[in-house]
């Protein structure tokens, strides 16, 4: 049997946040038996990063991203992402040919990596502006008014006076 070229594709896979957090191990087993099947030569799988997602996918909001690079003959791709479809773990994937990458750019940090280096780092809460000093009733009036951008009209202006007659 005649075997072909082996191609470099970059895989990249989306998972629950919860699945991975609690089942890495299982998640890594699952994208290497989805290559394996597929006579993929695994070259690494890693955590890329877990994000907050653009919209729900299947009723979940944040995901957890593994990056695979991985050698495969071309027509074998197809038979990657049926298995990927069927798997209910993978949510979405996304493959892509990878031969234009130096071995540099495939060991490059990831985001989880760099988090996991420098430590988790609360962001910073955006300081309170203070609130204006009111030295009397009348200007606190004028600050909600001027807040307000409000408009009194003459008719306005009637309706709150009682007229004198």
């Amino acid at each position: 049997m005649k075997t072909g070229v082996k191609n470099l594709y970059e895989g990249m896979f989306l998972v629950d946040s919860a699945l991975a957090a609690s089942d890495w191990d299982g998640i890594v087993s699952e994208v290497k038996r989805i290559l394996d099947r597929a006579g993929a030569e695994i070259i690494s799988i890693r955590k890329w990063d877990e994000r907050q997602l653009a919209y729900a996918v299947k009723g979940k909001t944040r995901g957890t991203y593994v990056l695979s690079y991985f050698r495969v003959e071309g027509p074998r791709v197809s038979e990657i992402e049926r298995d990927i479809r069927l798997s209910e773990i993978i949510v979405r994937s996304m493959i892509l040919c990878g031969e234009h990458l130096t071995a540099e750019e495939m060991e490059k940090e990831t985001p989880a990596m760099i988090t996991e280096r420098e430590g988790f780092k609360r962001p910073t809460e955006p300081a309170v502006p203070a609130e204006p000093a009111v030295e009397d009733e009348v200007d606190a009036e004028k600050v909600v008014v001027d807040a307000l951008d409000f408009e009194v009209t003459e008719e306005d202006d009637k309706k709150k006076k009682p007229s004198e007659s």
